[in-house]
């Protein structure tokens, strides 16, 4: 790839974001990038950024805009994302997807991949989901590990998360239709949304993916 390939991948809570990055970051060679994963990044190291974020996460506050603007554009100066690397959580609202934009410049995203799944399967995805505290790693809960509370990944605990169940994945898939569902516009309006069904396998999913990124020409 001559320039980076700064993807975007936008779909409802349980559209199958987590599982599509994570093959597509192993395929491009770029990273995947997601909002927790840089917050709970910034907390371990210590500097001054990450003592900022972890004093307004125990307070129980949301990190404003402008902070995770800054620890984005801390990532992609990192050697790993100098390729491009895969943004899932990130951008959330129209202020992240513009102050974005504005951060990468001629360099910026390439495509913004928007994986259509129906609110009623996702919630049953959601509230069947179980995750190991430790790594990450996702079962259903008719998995042996959700059932014996053991990964067998790192044997850390496997566990419903309070945001997994029926209350929590309301209000969540109704902040995302309020807050994150007009970048679809956003994005539209530049050329650069390709929406595809995530109710496939995920094999198909991928598939169609990359085919949307080589019909591009990006890579």
């Amino acid at each position: 790839m001559s320039a980076r390939l700064n993807l975007v991948i936008l779909g409802k809570q349980g559209a199958g974001k987590g599982t599509q990055c994570k093959r597509l970051s192993e395929h491009y060679a770029i990273p995947h990038v997601s909002t927790g994963d840089i917050l709970r990044a910034a907390v371990k190291s210590g500097s001054d950024l990450g003592r900022e974020v972890a004093s307004i996460m125990d307070a129980g506050a949301l990190v404003s805009d402008e902070l995770v603007i800054r620890l984005v554009d801390e990532r992609f100066k990192q050697p790993d994302a100098q390729r491009g690397a895969l943004l899932d959580g990130f951008p959330r609202t129209l202020a992240q997807a513009e102050a974005l934009e504005a951060l990468l410049g001629d360099d910026g995203i390439k495509l913004c991949i928007n994986l259509e799944v129906a609110t009623s399967l996702v919630t049953e995805r959601l509230s069947s989901r179980r995750v190991c505290q430790e790594c990450g790693a996702i079962y259903k809960d008719t998995d042996i590990e959700a059932i014996s509370g053991t990964c067998s990944n790192c044997g850390g605990d496997v566990i419903q998360r309070k945001d997994d169940q029926p209350e929590a994945i309301e209000k969540r898939l109704a902040l995302y239709e309020r807050d994150t569902a007009p970048l679809l516009d956003f994005y539209a309006t530049r050329g650069l949304l390709v929406t595809i069904d995530g109710d496939q396998s995920p094999d198909d999913v991928t598939r169609a993916i990359e085919l949307a990124v080589h019909e591009r020409g990006l890579a």
